[in-house]
């Protein structure tokens, strides 16, 4: 797997078949869309460093109504693009004047993107089981580049969440994460996906997350010595190709499994 940073318009390969997230295909060939981290173990993503979410064919996201038309609803998915659910694609026959009562402008859906043609033109389903209306719960919103290690290695960190507070959850690639149970295991939940974020690029984060649980009422002090904890460890690696703050994000964001 090449971990390498690319810029927007830099060349990376021939293999037009395998071009994926964050690329652009011009005269047969794939280039980077964004600023980012190459990966390519499997298709060619570019996984950005920051910014808003770039709508990919197959993600499932968290959207919201923004308009209901007489044969679409249009959803605003925290991206520069937002994305189309035509009537046909919601489970059931619709006519035109059951629209708004079924999904209005303000609600909040677990959608699969179906499709993302070359101009950015976003098509949604809800022809899967499990995609839905969200009428219960709470929505918790991170930065997309954050939600590999909200879910961790093989799904670890999710894992331990669940067990932890009972709850529910749902991690959309968009970076709105729904979570449902008793309020005050969904106050917890939020207060350990917080830390997660605040610290993705730090090392032993499923330790911390460990200690916030067994340790709930001195949360900064966990948050504080695992994070110095993470600085020594990584202080003294010496194998550091590229300076130590980026390379520690790389694999961070190609690999969401604590070191």
């Amino acid at each position: 797997m090449n971990k390498k940073i690319v810029i927007p318009g830099q060349f990376i390969s021939n293999n037009v078949k395998n071009a994926g997230s964050g690329t652009y295909i011009d005269d047969g060939k794939v280039y980077s869309l964004l600023y980012g981290i190459l990966n390519d173990k499997k298709r060619i993503n570019v996984l950005p460093f920051s910014g808003k979410y770039i709508p990919s064919r197959n993600d499932l996201v968290i959207g919201t109504v923004i308009v209901v038309t007489p044969s679409n609803w249009i959803f605003e998915l925290g991206s520069a693009y937002d994305g189309l659910l035509h009537v046909s694609e919601f489970p059931r026959r619709v006519d035109s004047a059951q629209m708004r009562g079924i999904m209005n402008v303000g609600d909040s859906v677990i959608i699969r993107i179906k499709d993302v043609n070359t101009a950015m033109k976003v098509e949604l389903t809800m022809r899967e089981r499990g995609l839905r209306a969200i009428n219960y719960g709470r929505i918790i919103t991170i930065m997309p580049t954050k939600v590999p290690r909200l879910i961790g290695h093989s799904g670890s960190m999710i894992t331990m969440l669940q067990k932890e507070t009972n709850c529910e959850i749902f991690v959309g690639q968009n970076g709105r994460v729904w979570i449902n149970g008793k309020d005050n295991d969904m106050d917890r939940l939020g207060k350990a996906i917080d830390i997660i974020s605040r610290n993705s690029n730090v090392s032993g984060l499923t330790e911390m997350v460990f200690k916030f649980f067994r340790n709930e009422n001195d949360v900064d002090t966990v948050v504080s010595t695992s994070a110095e904890d993470a600085d020594d460890t990584q202080a003294n690696d010496t194998e550091e190709k590229v300076p130590e703050d980026t390379s520690r994000k790389i694999d961070m964001l190609l690999d969401p499994e604590d070191e």
